[in-house]
């Protein structure tokens, strides 16, 4: 028995040996299936592509079907009866006409149950599969045919070009390959051909930008002083420590026994004080802006963080914690940065980002609400092309300023819930903007507060700024 052990690792090794070869002779001399050069093929961040605005058409005045059936009966006097349906084919009572209203009993069904009707109170056509997209009165770039609603989503509505001679389809249907033909003959949902505009439902224009953190505590210290609030401030996002390592250190260091809850809610009333003043300071920005997002850990689960910053001066002028990548927080953050301009640049803005299509996305619904501007993508590691090359800088600016907060958290292992992220986030624009010192402005904080030079030491500079943006508060309540 003893001797059959051997004799068998011994097949397996040259087993083993039989494997590598095979794997190195298939990897040498059977290349891999190449990837077709359309767009649907694309890294994973790209797989969404966002085309260019729809037509927005003047909104046709709804009509009342009650006032044209008063109309017909002044102007003809006798009453317009409803349709008398003697087919088969009976009109949904669901269905009513898009322009004036009118109920099922006065509408046609105009193509033997294949779709179209007539409203008899106003002569307009219309079809039950996209008359709902009448309301919206979206017509497409490249044919100037009217979208149809293709889909429903959580926070949006997909309008689609269902035209077959729509330029846009037929370029793409044309730069397809033979094979991807036939594939798309086959699987068409793979494809993006025609052209796509989503409808946000949510107006992330009217969301409120400066929303306070929960559970914040009061500042009428019984216990401790305001100087060891500064302290615990210090350590806790100067030094980026946890809160039970700063309780340790206030223990063992300074003799201060307190608990790591405490701490918790120190930080949670430092930055509902602190926040006002750090949105509402005049950065005076420049036109250079850079956008990134990067990930943070809450009860282990994945949350993100979304940065934009000034790439000249160095300050973070927008910033959101959200549970979800995806273009409602990326607008907020545009919102809050685009917010520090007394007057909007429009073109004349360098918004340079990654190859995430939210972006894009969210460049289009500020051209709706009157700020128009470019977007500018550089994609990869790598200066494979002009814009790269010419803009890499930016966002090589914007990843560290990712590396710098990644530093500042990951010593806590996560947050414990949503609301410590956004006081951390909080805390730490506040440190970075106004108190952290930065080879840029030769180690000194990237915007000085006369306020703040007087004071020498890190704790009482905390508690000017908690000072300042009290005062803020107070007079902005009196205005």
């Amino acid at each position: 028995m003893y001797t059959i052990i051997p004799l068998l690792l011994a097949h397996i090794q040259e087993l083993n040996k039989q494997i590598l070869f095979l794997f190195n002779f298939i990897v040498k001399n059977i290349p891999l299936k190449s990837k077709s050069h359309y767009d649907c093929y694309s890294p994973k961040y790209n797989k969404l592509k966002v085309d260019k605005l729809p037509i927005l058409n003047t909104p046709v005045k709804k009509k009342n079907f009650k006032i044209l059936l008063n109309d017909y009966f002044i102007s003809n006097r006798k009453v317009l009866n409803p349709v008398n349906h003697r087919g088969k084919n009976i009109v949904p009572s669901t269905i009513s006409c898009p322009c004036c209203d009118a109920p099922s009993d006065y509408i046609y069904d105009n193509t033997g149950g294949r779709g179209q009707f007539l409203c008899k109170v106003c002569n307009t056509h219309f079809n039950k599969n996209n008359y709902a997209s009448l309301h919206f009165d979206f017509s497409c770039p490249y044919c100037g045919k009217p979208l149809s609603t293709k889909k429903e989503r959580k926070h949006f509505i997909v309008h689609r070009c269902r035209n077959p001679k729509c330029s846009f389809y037929l370029n793409n249907l044309n730069s397809l390959s033979e094979q991807d033909l036939e594939e798309y003959k086959s699987n068409p949902e793979r494809f993006k051909l025609h052209y796509i505009y989503r409808e946000f439902k949510i107006d992330f224009f009217k969301v409120d930008l400066h929303s306070l953190p929960k559970n914040a505590s009061s500042l009428a210290f019984r216990k401790f002083s305001p100087h060891i609030m500064g302290l615990c401030l210090t350590y806790l996002v100067n030094c980026g420590m946890s809160t039970r390592a700063v309780s340790r250190v206030m223990r063992e260091v300074h003799g201060i026994k307190i608990s790591h809850t405490q701490i918790a809610s120190y930080a949670t009333t430092a930055s509902y004080c602190i926040k006002p003043f750090v949105d509402s300071f005049d950065y005076k920005p420049t036109n250079y802006l850079a956008a990134d997002e990067t990930y943070t850990k809450v009860k282990g689960s994945k949350r993100y963080v979304w940065f934009i910053m000034d790439a000249i001066k160095k300050s973070i002028l927008g910033y959101r914690s959200s549970d979800s990548r995806d273009v409602g927080p990326c607008i907020l953050a545009m919102r809050m940065a685009f917010d520090k301009f007394k007057t909007f640049p429009g073109k004349a803005l360098k918004f340079v980002a990654d190859g995430f299509p939210a972006y894009l996305l969210a460049r289009h619904q500020f051209a709706l609400n009157g700020k128009d501007f470019d977007v500018t993508q550089v994609i990869g590691l790598t200066n494979d092309d002009k814009v790269s090359t010419e803009y890499r800088w930016l966002k090589q600016i914007i990843e560290r300023l990712n590396r710098t907060f990644k530093f500042s958290y990951k010593i806590t292992n996560g947050y414990g819930s949503d609301e410590g992220a956004s006081t951390h986030l909080v805390l730490f624009v506040a440190y970075y903007n106004f108190l952290r010192p930065h080879p840029y402005t030769y180690w000194k904080p990237l915007n000085e507060v006369s306020e703040l030079e007087t004071a020498e030491l890190m704790p009482a500079k905390w508690q000017i700024l908690i000072e300042l943006s009290q005062q803020l508060i107070i007079n902005q309540q009196k205005t």
